[in-house]
């Protein structure tokens, strides 16, 4: 079963949870950190298209 490891996003107000938020100050950031992270914790990333990123562990 996948779990959401870190939501990145540009709306502090938008959005709440169990998993780790980063917030991002423009488009340019939530990207790089979303990538960056994506890496890190060996996830996949899933833009939602709204100004929020998702990073998933499908294993």
């Amino acid at each position: 079963m996948a779990k959401i490891v870190a939501v990145v996003s540009v709306y502090p107000d938008e959005v709440k949870g169990g998993a780790p938020i980063f917030i991002a100050s423009d488009t340019g950031k939530l990207e790089e950190t979303a990538f960056l992270l994506e890496k890190i914790l060996d996830a996949s990333a899933h833009d939602l298209k709204n100004g929020t990123i998702i990073l998933v562990d499908h294993h």
